[in-house]
């Protein structure tokens, strides 16, 4: 089985988030970048399939150099082959447009993405890839079980779970779930020394549509001052006087 995970470079979430150019651009300086979460649990997942049943795993991700040391981390943890498109990933039809193309030329059974990066939250990429492959798609996958050609999934919908049963080949979008959070790994020494021997492919991008544009960032709204009681009779009075809940 040969497997392609499609890998986003996100902010740290623990990174404090700001804008430039009138609110326009997100500002990268001082920024911490990780693989995305969703895409870590679907990383995992794959890393799974090639120790159990001699899966290859190739990741790909559609950036400028910037997100190598992000694709090397990857590597480390265990993928066999990169492939960086040398890209702004500015549009997420854009973005599916390009890992397209790698899917339809490489021959992959099964294509992991995270169901939604952590930045933009588009949560596109995974069925537009889909549908310019045509192959089938399942989205929200928490559970993923493959034997020979056939693909049993549970996926999270609204209420519950729904299993289902497909066939390869397929595109998962994943979350977390995928994996227990205690499965995902951390590269050691020895990954890293392999990663640098691994090879990662710089592809030109293919002519493609930019379907959305980011016009203006805003903040969440600042949090209002907090006040602090010395004593319960004062938390009582302002909670009555002040916040109006008793």
């Amino acid at each position: 089985m040969k497997i392609l995970v499609c890998i986003s470079n996100v902010p740290d979430t623990t990174s404090k988030i700001n804008f430039s150019e009138g609110d326009t651009k997100f500002d990268t300086n001082g920024v911490q970048f990780v693989i995305n979460p969703n895409d870590e649990f679907g990383l995992t997942r794959a890393m799974w399939f090639k120790e159990k049943q001699g899966a290859t795993v190739h990741i790909a991700t559609v950036g400028g150099p910037n997100v190598e040391p992000t694709m090397r981390k990857a590597l480390a943890i265990g993928a066999d082959e990169a492939f960086r498109i040398n890209a702004e990933p500015t549009d997420g039809f854009y973005v599916a447009q390009q890992l397209a193309e790698i899917v339809k030329n490489g021959g992959y059974d099964l294509v992991i993405g995270g169901k939604e990066s952590i930045d933009y939250n588009g949560g596109m990429v995974p069925g537009i890839l889909a549908s310019l492959t045509n192959m089938n798609f399942i989205n929200s996958c928490i559970s993923l079980e493959i034997d020979g050609n056939n693909v049993s999934a549970v996926r999270e919908i609204d209420g519950g779970k729904e299993t289902l049963s497909s066939s390869l080949p397929i595109v998962i979008g994943g979350q977390k779930g995928l994996v227990a959070e205690s499965d995902l790994r951390i590269p050691n020494m020895r990954g890293i020394m392999m990663a640098r021997k691994k090879n990662l492919g710089i592809l030109e991008p293919v002519d493609g549509l930019n379907a959305t544009e980011d016009k203006k960032f805003d903040k969440p709204a600042a949090k209002g001052q907090v006040k602090l009681a010395d004593n319960v009779d004062q938390l009582i009075d302002l909670l009555h006087k002040e916040a109006k809940v008793i």
